[in-house]
């Protein structure tokens, strides 16, 4: 991976090196350049104060959004200045506007209507902030990239950051009522639409997603870099696996997998990891094990990265061979 010159120092801005590979940001939304190691201190800050100011309050009604800090790191990690990045499922826009904010340019495609309109609405919010990038949405399937975006992006694509959706309905919001607590904003859309891969079993939504990759593949410069983030989730108390099944679909889809590394949803505090739950988290653990099952909390997405094979450019820099990640 080609190394690239760090911004110039910000003497209003202060870090703190904790020992531990990681530095706390004590300014607003600022990315510290990454450490190159295979586990990212992605969740330093919580969901919401990532998110604070830099993305309109809309944003929070998507079901699975994707940690802003897991978006950049990935940017500032793969890409220099002025290269373009691709989310073809990108929701609210999280990969394109930490790319703009970098500097870089970017491009999503994102299925729903309703988060392709919020992903505009906080491109334009990023544009108010001063971020200097180009970005655009487009509306459509994914697995259809070739017939979406125009030829001429071919070989144009520095990075790809994505992630496949984890079921029809995933974590969501809760509010507390007088008949115990209501779950709601936790599906991707009304349940209508089957178009959309969250409502596929594992086995289509694994093939719709190398459908997806291809299309990334087809568009990826030499040397260009895919990033998909990715972990298990329980079904009637069985474990699906998809990091594994991201990865074989990788394959199917010409990629090599080069790296796999892990973007912490914890934070680190004097050497221990801090987990930040959801509501609906920390209810399944309990009753798995008030059931007796030793369940544990997540505290980390894979972070599964690919290449062409016979890419001339190196990597493993951040992670090296496909190793166990932290569980």
């Amino acid at each position: 991976m080609a190394e690239h010159t760090p911004p110039p120092a910000d003497p209003h801005h202060r870090t703190e090196d904790t020992g531990h590979g990681d530095q706390r940001d004590h300014s607003p939304h600022r990315v510290v350049e990454p450490q190159r190691l295979s586990v990212w201190a992605t969740a330093q800050q919580t969901g919401p104060v990532q998110r604070r100011g830099r993305y309109v309050p809309e944003s929070v009604k998507h079901p699975a959004r994707m940690l802003p800090a897991i978006a950049a790191h990935a940017v500032h990690a793969y890409t220099q200045p002025g290269d373009l990045v691709l989310d073809p499922m990108c929701g609210i826009g999280t990969t394109l506007i930490e790319a703009i904010h970098a500097g870089r340019d970017a491009i999503g495609v994102e299925y729903e209507p309703r988060w392709s309109n919020i992903a505009d609405t906080n491109i334009t919010h990023a544009h108010t902030q001063g971020a200097t990038g180009r970005a655009a949405v487009v509306r459509g399937d994914a697995t259809r990239l070739p017939s979406l975006l125009p030829a001429a992006l071919a070989g144009q694509v520095a990075l790809v950051v994505t992630s496949p959706p984890y079921g029809p309905t995933v974590h969501g919001l809760v509010r507390p009522g007088e008949h115990g607590v209501a779950k709601f904003d936790n599906a991707y859309n009304d349940g209508t639409d089957r178009g959309n891969l969250a409502y596929r079993d594992l086995t289509g939504l694994a093939d719709g997603f190398e459908q997806i990759l291809r299309g990334c593949a087809a568009l990826l410069r030499p040397g260009g870099t895919i990033v998909v983030t990715a972990r298990p989730w329980r079904k009637n108390g069985q474990l699906v696996d998809l990091p594994s099944a991201v990865i074989a679909a990788g394959v199917r889809a010409g990629l090599t997998p080069t790296e796999r590394c892990v973007a912490l949803l914890a934070a680190v505090r004097d050497g221990h990891l801090v987990a930040r739950p959801s509501f609906f988290q920390l209810q399944a653990v309990r009753k798995a094990r008030a059931d007796g099952t030793p369940l544990h909390l997540i505290t980390h997405e894979d972070v599964l990265i690919f290449r062409h094979p016979g890419s001339s450019s190196t990597c493993g820099q951040l992670g090296g061979d496909l190793g166990v990640p932290v569980q």
